[in-house]
């Protein structure tokens, strides 16, 4: 099973707002998962972004794949070396 930490859209439309999940890479875009780790606001100025880094980091070392969009988020918030 390959895990991947990508984006989950929960906002209306025109006004998206995201959960930073922990998923099977099989699953739908806004489908089961399996540990919800942050949200990101990208509507606020400037974006909010709350991701608990220490879990994003566990989970990576277990073998979990970041989206590039996941990706560029952990390296703002300090997760991950830019």
């Amino acid at each position: 099973m390959a895990v991947k930490i990508r984006l989950k859209r929960i906002g209306m439309k025109k006004h998206p707002f995201y959960r930073v999940v922990v998923t099977d890479e099989r699953t739908p875009r806004d489908g089961r998962f399996i540990e919800e780790i942050g949200t990101y606001d990208p509507m606020q100025q400037p974006a909010v972004i709350k991701i608990d880094n220490e879990k994003a980091i566990a989970w990576m070392k277990n073998g979990a794949q970041p989206s590039d969009t996941v990706r560029a988020l952990l390296k703002k918030t300090g997760a991950i070396e830019g």
